[in-house]
């Protein structure tokens, strides 16, 4: 009986040892990278004319999604979906921010991802692009510091006076001055930098890695154009500044596998938006601006070695709003209390062969300008809507139109099979009577609740 219990003693505490083991291993490091105004037929493994064989080994060793949404058709409220997890209305941001003349930022008060994995214990660390505000003259803006990012480099909107030789970077709070490359390169040997400087290496770190390339004004090397057209063919530009994209990309995943095993890194790969430019929407109604799906579509690939399925192209509707959630899932770290989050983790799909996804709430799109205003995706269908009420016709957004915004309601419901017809061209509202009543009751229902929560900045 001794020996018994001796033996069972053993294997208790072997257990509770492996047990602890598991707890302190170290979580995955997060990287995301996130393009500008990319369309959803750009890159070569959508079927795009652009060489992009970084990103194309990402999606292989990863998993992609055919119908990836983002959060918004124009860049800023698309962004703090990604870094919240919440429709942009919700978090402040209603379009796309000029400092100058607006007070819209993303609010202080919303819980970022950066805020989530630097509580977890990462280093955190913001490069390129930002357009979620930053202060003025005249306007004491919270910057990236406040919204959890230990190190910041970033440009308010775009890279000016184009990608190349940019003279719009912000260091910490501090101009940069003009910098000499172009901006894609620079925001990587940024990121390589601050890899390097890290003082604990043993920490795990997050870092979001948002490039300018392809919103315009465009740049890239002569010699990618060439492959492409003309120098100064406008197409074959935006082409090139895929192309110098990709290769920046690939500088970058080659430090990381100087900083750690592949395995010990989860890379997120995304677009803002669509493509301004119609060609690149892969036939998809609209493009970037517009609630259809060439404005709202675009690229979305996971890749996480030895976790997430390995060359599986997936056909559940998800978008940036997911982001968040999965993760969090992903990492082991909880979600924040008491916060709505409109997206729902994708682990289960990534990780699972047999999993199907559990959405509790539709995936939703608002967009004061664009014609349709509201757009949403529930299974296979579509509906979308004009709004009952008239703004001034600026495109810049007016904070004094908030109030109408918020109480408005909608008009001219279209509903769309996105299975049988992807391109939106039939409406089959008519035809489904009951589906239509039943689909524009969860569009109003999703909406205000996110009204409910939007800021009205006019009263500031």
């Amino acid at each position: 009986m001794r020996i018994l219990f001796r033996i069972s003693l053993t294997l208790v505490l072997l257990f509770a040892s492996i047990s602890e083991g598991e707890a302190q291993q170290e979580k995955p490091n997060v990287v995301i990278l996130l393009a500008d105004d990319l369309g959803y037929e750009d890159v070569g493994c959508y079927g795009g004319p652009v060489k992009t064989p970084t990103i194309d080994t990402l999606a292989a060793g990863g998993t992609r999604f055919q119908q990836f949404y983002s959060g918004c058709a124009v860049c800023s409220p698309s962004r703090a979906t990604l870094i919240t997890g919440r429709h942009h209305i919700r978090t402040g941001v209603y379009s796309w921010i000029f400092d100058q003349g607006q007070k819209s930022h993303l609010l202080e008060r919303e819980v970022t991802l950066a805020e989530i994995l630097k509580k977890a214990g990462y280093a955190t660390a913001h490069v390129g692009k930002w357009h979620l505000g930053l202060p003025t003259e005249a306007r004491d803006k919270p910057t990236p510091k406040e919204h959890g990012f230990d190190h910041w480099f970033a440009t308010w909107n775009n890279a000016e006076p184009s990608h190349h030789n940019p003279e719009t970077f912000i260091r910490n709070g501090e101009p940069v001055g003009k910098l000499d490359g172009y901006s894609c390169q620079l925001v990587v040997d940024e990121a390589i930098q601050w890899l390097d400087d890290r003082t604990d290496t043993e920490e795990p770190f997050f870092l979001n890695v948002w490039f300018h390339e392809p919103h315009a004004p465009i740049a890239a090397p002569d010699e990618i154009v060439e492959d492409y057209g003309k120098l100064k063919d406008k197409g074959a530009v935006y082409s090139g500044t895929i192309d110098n994209t990709d290769r920046a990309i690939k500088r970058l995943l080659a430090k990381l596998k100087e900083v750690g095993a592949p395995e010990d890194t989860i890379i997120v790969y995304a677009s803002d938006n669509g493509s301004y430019r119609d060609d690149r929407t892969g036939g998809l109604r609209g493009r970037k601006g517009m609630n259809w799906d060439g404005g709202i579509r675009v690229p979305g690939i996971f890749n996480w070695p030895g976790k997430i399925k390995t060359d599986v192209v997936l056909q559940e509707p998800a978008g940036l709003v997911d982001v968040l959630p999965t993760v969090c899932e992903l990492v082991g770290v909880p979600r924040p209390e008491g916060v709505h989050l409109d997206g729902t983790s994708l682990a289960p799909l990534l990780l699972k062969s047999d999993a199907v996804l559990d959405r509790k709430q539709p995936l939703f799109w608002h967009l004061q300008k664009s014609r349709p205003v509201v757009a949403m995706r529930a299974g296979k269908y579509s509906l979308v809507a004009d709004p009952d009420y008239e703004l001034s016709t600026s495109n810049m957004f007016d904070e004094a139109w908030i109030p109408a915004i918020k109480n408005g309601r909608y008009t001219n419901y279209q509903l769309f099979d996105l299975e049988a017809d992807p391109n939106q061209t039939t409406n089959i509202a008519s035809e489904n009577p009951a589906l239509l009543e039943r689909l524009k009751d969860q569009l109003l229902e999703v909406n205000d609740s996110i009204m409910m929560d939007g800021k009205d900045w006019h009263k500031e």
